[in-house]
């Protein structure tokens, strides 16, 4: 939640003005471009091996995928859709309420999605080596004693919350999106 509401906030502004375009996005590719690997020295030093540095660590990855993808969307709704609602009278918020962002909808839950699978293998890493607790540390005592039962269980225990949270976000989807021509409750993609 913490980095999907920052993703789509800073997306939402940077999609909105090319004024925000300019001090926002270039910092925000250069973060992007880092690998989790690589800053997990930083987080354990800043966060030690707490709660902290997972939360962190997965709000960092979910932001990015909801950020480019809150862009993407806001830039790609139909100009002539935006023409026709000033022609209407629309006031500024109405369009925004109205047309972009039912607009942008589609982008922005397939960023949710991508997000999700980011979120898990951010989880992963964290509890895998920066960790006290949780399944990858479960995974990672176990490969200390060559249990490699545990270390199978716990794969399929992520890939089973995997598989449930992408779901969820299929059903959040198919909800939100009912009355687009492309995601209609009968058909399948």
């Amino acid at each position: 939640m913490i980095g999907g509401s920052i993703g789509f906030a800073l997306g939402t502004v940077v999609g909105f003005s090319r004024l925000a375009e300019a001090p926002f996005d270039r910092s925000i590719q250069m973060i992007r471009a880092i690998p989790f690997l690589a800053m997990l020295p930083l987080v354990i030093v800043w966060f030690g091996v707490d709660e902290g540095g997972k939360i962190f660590l997965v709000s960092l990855g979910v932001m990015f995928p909801i950020y480019i993808n809150t862009v993407l969307g806001i830039r790609q709704v139909d100009p002539k859709l935006l023409e026709l609602g000033r022609v209407t009278g629309l006031s500024n918020a109405t369009l925004i309420r109205r047309i972009v962002l039912p607009g942008a909808l589609p982008s922005i839950l397939a960023g949710v999605r991508y997000a999700l699978a980011v979120a898990w293998l951010a989880l992963v890493i964290a509890e895998t080596i920066a960790t006290s607790s949780g399944i990858g540390y479960l995974a990672m005592d176990a490969r200390e004693f060559l249990r490699t039962d545990v270390i199978v269980l716990t794969i399929v225990v992520y890939a089973t919350i995997g598989v449930a949270s992408d779901a969820v976000a299929r059903l959040l989807e198919r909800r939100l999106l009912a009355w687009h021509p492309n995601y209609a409750a009968g058909e399948r993609r």
